[in-house]
């Protein structure tokens, strides 16, 4: 394979096509679309400064690189990308990609990050930013830290592990998810959703879990949790106290004790349309 070793590369498509190469020690720095349509590449403790670094690529691995804030919308149109231990300053990375690998990554600017991708893994990633995952199908997650409202929403066949989110909006239009293990503070959890299930995991969301088709919780704690269910149909079985269930469209809520059961849909009463067990009541 060609090398590149301690080199700096300025101006556009700096390496256009560049093909069978290892880079290492190298900057991009001013100048766009520097690895444009390349292939087979091994890129090692290398920083990228400015826009577009990867687009139309495939069979990249990425290792020790740092994104700068600049190196803006970064990997687009590319497939089989494996990314180890990468801090991505920049915003708007992963678009239209397929078959992508990351782990041990950093993303404190994740504004719409990870956007219409299909077959995603991710292991310790840690990322700062709203709208990420939006659109993007067959995920699996196994350690991830964010802080940004909307994220996954649209987004399909989704399995998440030992998560911790603070995000309002989480998994709206979401089809086909499951998520275990995890902690996540937000309002309006899961609104418009189809198929989501929840195992062991503590959520705290204001008028949470509300026009969901086939909701699942198990062994799942709900903090300061209010007007939930609205719409839904459910099973759910909930440790410690819910403060408030309203309008459930059906199917069974356990619980050691709801605060308050709301009724104002005139069609039928909650406890017509849902089973609703209290075992402390």
């Amino acid at each position: 394979m060609k090398k590149y070793i301690q080199q700096r590369f300025v101006g556009e498509r700096a390496l256009f096509q560049e093909k069978d190469a290892e880079i290492s020690y190298c900057t991009f720095a001013d100048g766009e679309s520097p690895l444009k349509e390349s292939s087979n590449l091994k890129i090692d403790n290398t920083s990228f400064q400015w826009k577009y670094p990867l687009w139309y690529s495939h069979d990249i691995e990425v290792n020790d690189c740092t994104w700068l804030e600049m190196a803006r919308a970064g990997i687009w149109y590319t497939d089989d990308f494996v990314m180890h231990n990468v801090t991505m300053q920049a915003p708007k990375n992963f678009r239209r990609c397929h078959r992508i690998e990351i782990s041990e990554v950093t993303i404190p600017n994740a504004e719409e990050t990870l956007w219409n991708c299909d077959s995603i893994k991710i292991h310790n990633v840690t990322a700062n930013g709203h709208y990420f995952g939006m659109n993007s199908q067959n995920i699996d997650i196994d350690g991830f830290t964010l802080t940004g409202n909307y994220p996954f929403d649209g987004a399909k066949n989704v399995h998440v592990r030992n998560a911790k989110m603070i995000s309002k909006d989480a998994f709206w239009n979401a089809e086909n998810v499951v998520i275990e293990d995890s902690y996540i503070i937000g309002e309006y959890f899961g609104w418009n959703a189809k198929n989501i299930k929840l195992i062991n995991c503590t959520v705290e969301s204001l008028q949470g879990f509300c026009y969901i088709e086939n909701l699942k919780l198990e062994n799942c704690h709900l903090l300061n949790t209010n007007l939930a269910f609205e719409y839904c149909t459910v099973e759910a079985d909930i440790i410690g106290h819910v403060d408030s269930v309203k309008n459930p469209s059906g199917g069974i809520i356990t619980a050691d004790r709801i605060g308050e059961i709301i009724h104002d849909d005139e069609m039928k009463a909650p406890e017509e349309a849902t089973r609703i067990i209290q075992r402390n009541k």
